[in-house]
């Protein structure tokens, strides 16, 4: 194989592969990314069983088509760090060159028939979306997955589609994000699908352009996502994820509007004190105000106060704000809602058009000592 193509392509098709290829793999095959030169592209193969990855590079100059397995994190750091705009890679005999000007690295390669076979994806029975949707979908929830172990059904989205509707649940048992939006699906059924949530971030880092039409499968034991660059395959989770419906609460007694912006700044700023012994805010609700309150033995404690849009009685309720935060972070809306019925029960925070988000709130007390 010999081809020659423009560096920041090849750095940027490497840094992809290299986020799907383990530093160390069950097996070392897995720690190598395959390159097939055919025609005028280069394509990029990588996995580690769970996630797996085809990238295209295009306009490149192919005077030997062929294979080769090389180290990815080796090929990736070499070609960061070369200074010329082409990058030239040669295969000789078991090794192969890659070179820019004068500079050049040799990369002991591997029989590419030890390489893992990839699927490809056969467009069968998938959905088409805008892929700046699809993106804020997965952004909207995939931070509310579960990060611990023991929650293995927990650490993926829950991705259902029914009636031309494509929705996106996560949750780590404390708190849940829901997004949906409507999509163009064929006639059938699609059972429900629980992706990783490294599937799902690979899934948008390939999107480059929001306005391009993504397409996405499901299969037998894995889903796919195909761009204009790229396929990725993501192995299903096995396992019965929650019952969300019945976590969403369907009515509250208490309703406040705030500005989204303003209420992270004093959020962020009442949390300062806090400690991982007490991560509590407590908000309290009066008419057209919002008390915020935290507290730590070792730090001190702290007040904020806003103007809000409240409807209910005098109410109060806590919860772990880095939740609240992260919610509030990736809401697209200027004003959030929240909606709860009494301190012990869920609080639900509207953060888009479609997209809610159940926190559990902190039962500890975090009042003041004397009010």
């Amino acid at each position: 194989m010999k081809v020659v193509c423009q560096r920041e392509k090849l750095r940027e098709g490497l840094a992809i592969a290299n986020s799907v290829i383990p530093n160390k793999g069950p097996k070392p095959v897995l720690e190598n990314v395959c390159m097939v030169a055919t025609d005028d592209a280069l394509e990029l193969l990588g996995t580690d069983t769970e996630v797996s990855l085809r990238y295209l590079i295009s306009d490149v100059q192919v005077k030997e088509p062929g294979p080769i397995v090389i180290p990815a994190r080796v090929a990736l750091d070499f070609v960061r760090d070369l200074s010329g705009d082409e990058v030239t890679l040669e295969t000789k005999g078991n090794v192969c060159i890659i070179s820019s000007g004068s500079d050049t690295c040799e990369l002991v390669t591997i029989d590419p028939d030890e390489f893992p076979v990839i699927s490809r994806f056969d467009g069968e029975h998938a959905v088409t979306m805008q892929g700046g949707t699809f993106a804020r979908l997965v952004g909207q929830t995939v931070f509310a997955a579960a990060r611990e172990p023991g929650r293995y059904a927990m650490h993926g989205v829950l991705t259902e589609i029914e009636n031309d509707t494509l929705r996106m649940v996560a949750t780590d048992g404390r708190r849940l994000s829901l997004a949906t939006s409507p999509v163009d699906a064929p006639e059938g059924k699609f059972p429900p699908a629980i992706v990783p949530t490294k599937g799902m971030q690979l899934f948008c880092r390939v999107i480059s352009d929001p306005l391009d039409r993504v397409h996405f499968q499901f299969g037998e034991n894995q889903v796919g996502l195909k761009t204009a660059q790229a396929e990725i395959f993501a192995r299903m989770i096995d396992g019965e994820f929650p019952r969300y419906a019945a976590v969403v609460p369907s009515g509250a007694t208490n309703s406040m509007d705030a500005d989204r912006e303003l209420l992270t700044r004093k959020l962020r700023l009442v949390a300062n004190v806090t400690g991982d012994e007490a991560r509590a805010v407590r908000l309290k609700l009066t008419k057209n105000r919002l008390e915020l309150f935290g507290r730590s033995a070792g730090r001190g404690e702290a007040t904020a106060h806003m103007e809000v849009d409240f409807k209910g009685s005098e109410a109060e309720i806590a919860f772990n704000p880095d939740y609240v935060l992260e919610g509030l972070k990736n809401s697209d809306m200027d004003s959030v809602r929240l909606e709860f019925n009494e301190k012990n029960s869920p609080g639900k925070f509207s953060l888009g058009e479609s997209h809610l988000y159940v926190v559990m709130p902190i039962t500890i007390d975090v009042a003041p000592a004397a009010e």
